[in-house]
């Protein structure tokens, strides 16, 4: 029993660590500005280089324990601490990290920074310090203020920017796409009205048949019922729950007539009837004293 439960505790384990592994390879290198003459500063009010890291998943990342690095052959020159809770990425949103070679100055400060006069190689590792999860070659000669990213957050081709974008989208959507097709492949609203009209129609026959299904199980369980009824009795039953419409029609008109009954005929006037009562509380034992009271 042991051994069987430590091999169910590894198995998870390992689970855990694969999936883990296997999110952290949704992150992208999403855009570097090499020379920041004019640009974004950091919290220390210097203009350095700096990357951008994009999460292209739906579940939000922690990057502690990556490696970023400029050199194929050292991929752990810098690691990611492990200790600071701003290192988790939210689904779809950007990281930013300092290219200044100033570690001491925090987390997203690395302790590299890129020569702009030759080209600049760039990746991010796994944890593992093996597993390459992405890397870039930012050609050399870049223009001040001029970032090198993808088209695209995540996806598309590197290409030179000229609307720099750091920590948000690299292309900004100024329209609804989906809203620009629809008009396009549907401009006089009649394939609108059509699906709206199936919906309805798809919603009504669906709950046809729920409450059809619903009344049968029903009538099979009253069934069911009476003639578990019948056998213990001794008796005979037949045409449970199949009877004829008259029957539902008197039993709906006694209880109509039960009900006028308990009202007055009048349905406009109010009758009071006065009420018999040989008990009052004025003459209650209760209510008087059980002991004279005395005068001191």
């Amino acid at each position: 029993m042991k051994k069987k439960l430590g091999a169910l505790v590894a198995l998870v384990l390992l689970f855990s660590v694969g999936v883990s592994a296997q999110r952290t390879t949704t992150l992208k290198l999403n855009e570097v500005l090499v020379v920041n003459n004019d640009n974004y500063q950091d919290g220390y009010g210097s203009k350095s280089p700096w990357i951008e890291i994009f999460n292209n998943s739906a579940g939000s990342v922690d990057l502690k324990g990556c490696f970023l690095t400029t050199d194929k052959n050292n991929p752990t020159m810098y690691m990611i601490p492990k200790g600071d809770v701003q290192t988790k990425v939210r689904p779809y949103q950007h990281m930013l990290f300092w290219a200044d070679a100033k570690p001491g100055r925090g987390t997203f400060h690395t302790n590299f920074t890129f020569d702009p006069t030759k080209a600049n190689y760039l990746a991010l590792y796994d944890s593992d310090g093996k597993t390459l999860i992405d890397e870039v070659t930012i050609p050399a000669s870049q223009t001040a203020d001029v970032s090198y990213g993808l088209v695209e957050d995540g996806v598309s081709n590197w290409v030179v920017l000229s609307n720099i974008t750091p920590s948000t989208n690299n292309r900004t959507l100024d329209s609804n796409e989906k809203i620009e097709n629809f008009k396009r492949n549907d401009p006089t609203g009649f394939g609108m009205t059509l699906t709206a009209m199936m919906v309805v129609f798809l919603g009504l026959f669906i709950l046809f048949a729920v409450f059809k299904l619903v009344g049968n199980i029903a009538v099979s369980i009253t069934k069911r019922n009476a003639q578990k009824q019948a056998k213990a009795t001794g008796t005979e039953v037949s045409n449970t729950g199949e009877e004829a419409g008259e029957v539902f029609a008197a039993i709906g008109m006694a209880l109509h007539e039960f009900t006028n009954n308990m009202h007055d005929d009048e349905s406009t006037i109010l009758t009071i009837r006065k009420v018999q009562r040989n008990y009052s509380p004025w003459s209650s034992k209760i209510q008087s004293l059980r002991e004279t009271p005395k005068r001191k």
